[in-house]
C-alpha cells in the first residue's frame, strides 16, 4: 500500500468516528516519512477532538512548520487555539488560511465566532456573510451570524439567522439553543424554553443549553425548574463556572433556601472555580505608600445603560483625580451613550472581551493596580475568576451582587449599616462587610425621565416592576391578602415575563387560589424605551416590594417618580436593600418587620390619598437632597474607604490567599 493509499485508509476511518484506527494508520505514515506535513496535521486534528488541544497545536504547528501554505492546518490550529481562549493567535491563523486560500468557506466562518467573542462585531458579521456567499449551506455560519447580530443587540435579525442555520440542519442543537437565547431578550421566555428543551433533546449533555435553559425558566418565575436545570448542566459539565454562577444567582430568589444553605453554596462554587487558581498568587510588587495616589480598577460587563451603570457614574465622574486613578477593565459588546459617558470619567479604559482569565490578570498586575473592584458578583459576564488570581492587593465586591462572591481571594464587600446590620450578616460573608458611612448606593436618575403627574381618578392601583423571578408563592399570598383588604384595589405588575402567556397564567391562577379573579391584576410585558417604562408610574399610587430579594432600581425609578414603596425587611443583604434605600430617603416608616407590618403599612397609605399625593409632589425633591443622590460625598466616602484600605495593607505583611 503506497502512503497516499494509507493515508486515504486513515481519512475513512477518521470520517467515521474511527479515531483509534486513524491514529494508527497516521502514526504508521510519520514512521515512514517523519516530514509528511498532512499526517502531522490529521494527528492534531485527532488530539484536538479528544480534547487535547495543546498537543493539537504541537502537532499542526509541525505540519505548518513543514508546509506554510496549508490553508486547511492554519484552519484547524485556529480551531485549537480558539478553544483554548487565545483568541488573537486564533485570529491571526484564520486570516493567514483566508489569505493563502481566500474561498475556504470554514476558515471565514470560524473567524467570524472567534471575532464575535473578541467583540468586533462588524467584522464577525461580515465574515459570517462572506461565508454564507462561499457556502449558502452552511447552518454554522448562519448560526455564527446571528450570535455576532445577538451580541449587538439586533435579535430579531438574529433570529431570522438563526432559523435559517436550524432549516438547513434540523438537528442543530446549539442553533436551538441560542435560538431560545434570542428569545428571551426579547421576552420571549415561553418560546425560548420550548427552543432549550429542543436542543437538551437533540443533544441531552449539551451543558449550555441546560444553563440557558435554567436562565430562561428563572426569567419566566419558574425558580425551581431553574435551579434543577442549572445543577443538571453542572453535573454534566462539573466545571462549567458559569452555569454554577447562574445557581447560585438563582438561589437569592428563592424563599425556601436558608442564607446559610446559599452560602454554603458559595462556597461550593469558590472551591470548585476559584479554589485551584489561587497555588500561583505571587506576591504584589506595589509600592507601599500609604498616602499616594491610588489606581483603582473596576471590571463589569455593564458599562451601558444597566442598573450597574446608572449606579457607577455618579461616583465615577466625582472621584477626586488627585487621590485615585481610575482603570475600566470592560467585559462587554455592548455600548451606547452611558458607555461612552464612562469612558469619559475614567483615566483608562481596557476592552477585556476575549481575553482569558490568565491574560487579563497579567493586564491588571501590568497595569499596577492597587484595588480592583468586582461590579458583577455571580451575574451574567463576570470575571470572578481573574479574581480568584488575585492580580491586586486588595479586591472588593460592590454593586452588581446582592451576596457574598464565596471567594477569599476577594478581600472585603461594600455596603453599609442598615443593609448589613454589624453582628446580622457578618457570617454570611466570607469577604469582610467594609459599611459606607451612609448608603451604599448612589442614584441617578435617567436624564430623559418623565415628569411627575398627580394621580388620575382611579381605583387604588399597587405596583411591582420587579422582575418576574423575584415574585414567588409566598409573595403572591402576600399581596393577595392585601387586594382582599382593598376589595376596590388593583394590583399592575410590569416585567418581561409579564408578557408571557403561561407567566401570566401562573401568576393569576396563583392569586385566584387565594380568593383574587384575574381581572384586579394587570400584567404588562417590556416596553421598549425606559421613559415609557417609568410614565407606567403615572398609574401608580403606591409601589410594593419584593422578598426576599428586594428591588434596588425599581425601588429608586418608583420613588423617583413620586411613588412610595413599601418593603418588607429580611435578615440578610438581598432582603435589606429597601432598608437602606427607604431610610436613606426619611422614609423609614414604610419598613416592615412582618407581613402584618406589610398590610398595615400599605393600607394606611392607600386610605391617605392626601398624603399620597403629598408624597407624590415632594419624593423627587427628598430623593435629591438625601445622601442617596449626594454624589460628592459618596464619591468622597468610598476614596476614604479605598485609602484606609490601602493603609492596612501598607502596614501588614502580605498574607496570600492559599487554597
Amino acid at each position: 500500500m503506497t502512503l497516499q493509499q494509507q493515508l486515504e485508509a486513515g481519512l475513512l476511518h477518521h470520517r467515521s468516528g474511527r479515531l483509534a484506527e486513524a491514529e494508527t494508520i497516521y502514526h504508521q505514515i510519520l514512521a515512514q516519512q517523519p516530514n509528511h506535513a498532512g499526517a502531522s496535521h490529521l494527528l492534531g486534528l485527532i488530539a484536538g477532538q479528544r480534547g487535547n488541544d495543546d498537543l493539537a497545536i504541537d502537532l499542526i504547528g509541525r505540519a505548518i512548520r513543514l508546509k506554510p501554505d496549508y490553508a486547511e492546518a492554519h484552519t484547524n490550529l485556529g480551531n485549537s487555539l480558539f478553544r483554548k481562549g487565545r483568541l488573537d493567535e486564533a485570529i491571526s491563523s484564520y486570516n493567514r488560511a483566508i489569505q493563502l486560500k481566500p474561498d475556504l468557506a470554514v476558515a471565514h466562518c470560524n473567524l467570524a465566532a472567534a471575532l464575535k467573542d473578541r467583540g468586533q462585531l462588524d467584522e464577525s458579521i461580515a465574515a459570517s456573510r462572506r461565508a454564507i456567499q462561499l457556502n449558502p449551506s452552511s447552518a454554522e455560519a448562519y448560526n455564527n451570524l446571528g450570535n455576532a447580530q445577538s451580541k449587538r443587540g439586533e435579535f430579531e435579525h438574529a433570529i431570522a439567522a438563526y432559523h435559517r442555520a436550524i432549516q438547513l440542519k434540523p438537528d442543530y442543537a446549539e442553533g436551538y439553543s441560542n435560538l431560545g437565547n434570542a428569545l428571551s431578550h426579547l421576552g420571549n421566555f415561553d418560546n425560548a424554553i420550548a427552543c432549550h428543551r429542543q436542543a437538551i433533546r437533540l443533544k441531552p449533555d449539551l451543558a449550555e443549553s441546560h444553563s440557558n435553559l435554567g436562565n430562561a425558566l428563572k426569567n419566566a418565575g419558574e425558580l425551581d425548574e431553574a435551579i434543577a436545570a442549572y445543577r443538571q448542566a453542572i453535573q454534566i459539565k462539573p466545571d462549567y463556572a458559569e452555569a454554577h454562577s447562574n445557581l447560585v444567582f438563582a438561589l437569592n430568589y428563592h424563599p425556601d433556601y436558608g442564607a446559610e444553605e446559599i452560602l454554603a453554596e458559595h462556597r461550593a462554587w469558590s472551591d470548585r472555580h476559584a479554589r485551584p487558581l489561587m497555588n500561583d498568587i505571587i506576591p504584589h510588587a506595589n509600592q507601599r505608600s500609604p498616602e499616594r495616589r491610588l489606581r483603582i480598577g473596576y471590571v463589569s460587563a455593564d458599562f451601558c445603560r444597566h442598573s450597574v451603570g446608572y449606579f457607577l457614574i455618579p461616583q465615577l465622574e466625582h472621584h477626586d483625580p488627585r487621590i485615585v486613578e481610575v482603570f475600566c477593565y470592560a467585559n462587554a459588546t455592548r455600548s451606547d451613550d452611558m458607555t461612552e459617558r464612562i469612558k469619559r470619567s475614567c483615566d483608562v479604559w481596557r476592552n477585556i472581551l476575549g481575553l482569558g482569565d490568565e491574560a487579563v490578570a497579567k493586564l491588571v498586575r501590568s497595569d499596577g493596580i492597587d484595588i480592583l473592584v468586582d461590579l458583577s458578583g455571580h451575574t451574567a459576564g463576570n470575571r470572578l475568576c481573574v479574581f480568584a488570581r488575585k492580580p491586586a492587593p486588595i479586591q472588593v465586591t460592590y454593586l452588581g451582587y446582592p451576596n457574598t462572591t464565596g471567594m477569599t481571594a476577594i478581600d472585603y464587600r461594600f455596603t453599609d449599616a442598615l443593609a448589613d446590620p454589624p453582628g446580622m450578616t457578618d457570617e454570611l460573608n466570607v469577604e469582610k462587610l467594609w459599611r459606607l458611612p451612609t448608603c451604599a448606593w448612589c442614584y441617578q436618575p435617567p436624564e430623559d425621565a418623565p415628569d411627575i403627574q398627580p394621580r388620575g381618578n382611579q381605583p387604588i392601583t399597587f405596583g411591582c416592576f420587579n422582575a418576574f423571578a423575584k415574585i414567588n408563592p409566598k409573595m403572591v399570598a402576600i399581596w393577595a391578602e392585601l387586594l382582599k383588604r382593598l376589595p376596590g384595589s388593583h394590583l399592575l405588575l410590569k416585567s418581561a415575563g409579564a408578557g408571557e402567556a403561561s407567566s401570566r397564567q401562573r401568576l393569576t391562577g396563583q392569586f385566584a387560589e387565594h380568593g383574587i379573579p384575574g381581572e384586579r391584576i394587570e400584567m404588562l410585558g417590556r416596553v421598549g424605551r425606559l421613559r415609557g417604562h417609568l410614565e407606567l408610574y403615572h398609574r401608580v399610587d403606591l409601589a410594593l416590594d419584593t422578598y426576599p430579594y428586594h428591588g434596588t432600581t425599581t425601588t429608586c425609578e418608583a420613588l423617583w417618580m413620586g411613588v412610595p414603596v413599601v418593603s418588607l425587611a429580611g435578615r440578610t443583604h438581598a432582603s435589606r436593600v429597601g432598608v437602606s434605600l427607604l431610610s436613606n430617603v426619611g422614609l423609614p416608616e414604610f419598613i416592615a418587620e412582618n407581613p402584618d407590618q406589610y398590610f398595615s403599612i400599605a393600607t394606611g397609605l392607600a386610605g391617605d390619598l392626601s398624603k399620597l399625593a403629598q408624597l407624590r409632589s415632594s419624593l423627587r425633591t427628598r430623593m435629591e437632597r438625601s445622601p442617596l443622590m449626594n454624589a460628592r460625598q459618596f464619591a468622597a466616602d468610598i476614596e476614604a474607604a479605598y485609602r484606609q484600605m490601602w493603609r492596612n495593607w501598607c502596614v501588614i505583611p502580605q498574607q496570600i490567599p492559599r487554597a
